[in-house]
């Protein structure tokens, strides 16, 4: 990710004798061949805990890039820096703050929790959630601080054509964590821009030594087909029991947090899902035996997944899932 965003803006790290890096050199436009890109830097809490110097190297190179005496229309660091200096009162370096995180000692948009509990009214509460608690700012001429800077997350944000992810785990993917779209702002981005259009969302499969680079929607697809939809998977997974029942329930509500934060999910991943945990008599006796709390949850997914527009499904399928949900609530309360 650090090669990535450097690369981007068009600055090379150097080593000291040591091999350290704590220094930086622009990469002349005529060796890079294009024109530099402006780039957001959205961090984990835990990102920012750990490689705090790193942080310190990102910011330096948008700001070397920003200060870079080349027409703009070769340096788009330069030509967003110089628009919102004019617009907030500021000077360049000051504009060019790209590197953000949250408040020194908080983690997370708290997007995914939100998603998890259900209590959320729209996905304009996900995204003010998403801007107010990742719109702390890493300044390289104040280290240490972390401070409040969400009209500057929130312009830069607006310019953004093309969100970007890396995964790099094959034991951790898409859905087995809600990490991934807490931290996605596809559809905060869309909201944000003048014209209102949701900006290119790619992600990066650096899990072997052939990475590949994918649209969101692929790879909401991919994880799909190999994890929840699998027979291989969800059998393994209903055979270890209670766990199992939870997790593949908790996968179904990490896909749902997709549609709510970036829109990306096919219909038909949901309407595949319910043919294989719902529709079959077998498979709800087998859930309800194993894990009703997560059965139940699973239910509820389904029908938020429809109540807020993610799912396009029958009447009948709906009406199944509303008697299974009070089925399952009858089992758990012990009526007979």
């Amino acid at each position: 990710s650090l090669a990535q965003v450097m690369w981007l803006v068009g600055v090379r790290p150097v080593p000291d004798s040591l091999g350290r890096v704590n220094k930086l050199e622009l990469i002349p436009l005529e060796e890079l061949g294009r024109p530099r890109i402006d780039v957001v830097v959205s961090c984990s809490g835990v990102f920012r805990d750990l490689f705090i110097n790193q942080m310190n190297l990102l910011d330096r190179a948008v700001k070397m890039a920003a200060e870079a005496d080349e027409p703009l229309e070769k340096n788009f660091v330069r030509a967003h820096a110089a628009e919102q200096a004019e617009q907030m009162g500021i000077s360049v370096r000051d504009a060019a703050t790209r590197v953000f995180s949250n408040a020194a000692g908080s983690y997370s948009a708290n997007v995914g929790l939100a998603i998890e509990n259900g209590g959320w009214e729209g996905e304009q509460q996900l995204q003010e959630q998403f801007t107010s608690r990742k719109g702390f700012a890493f300044n390289s001429d104040k280290p240490g601080q972390m401070d409040m800077a969400q009209d500057m997350f929130k312009s830069s944000l607006a310019k953004v054509d093309c969100t970007f992810q890396n995964l790099d785990s094959s034991e951790i993917s898409l859905t087995d964590v809600s990490h991934y779209f807490d931290s996605d702002p596809t559809k905060v981005v869309a909201g944000l821009r003048n014209d209102g259009k949701k900006p290119l969302s790619m992600i990066a499969d650096t899990t072997t030594a052939n990475a590949q680079v994918r649209s969101l929607s692929e790879t909401v697809r991919l994880d799909a087909r190999t994890k929840l939809l699998n027979p291989k998977f969800y059998e393994g997974m209903l055979n270890s029991g209670y766990e199992g029942t939870r997790e593949i329930t908790k996968r179904l509500r990490n896909t749902m947090g997709w549609s709510a934060t970036a829109g990306e999910v096919d219909n038909f991943i949901y309407e595949d899902a319910n043919d294989v945990f719902i529709a079959d008599p077998d498979m709800q006796k087998r859930l309800m035996e194993s894990n009703p709390n997560a059965f139940r949850d699973m239910i509820q997914t389904f029908l938020e997944a429809n109540g807020r527009g993610y799912w396009d499904t029958s009447e009948e399928n709906l009406d199944r899932l509303r008697e299974l949900y009070q089925d399952v609530e009858d089992k758990i309360e012990g009526v007979v």
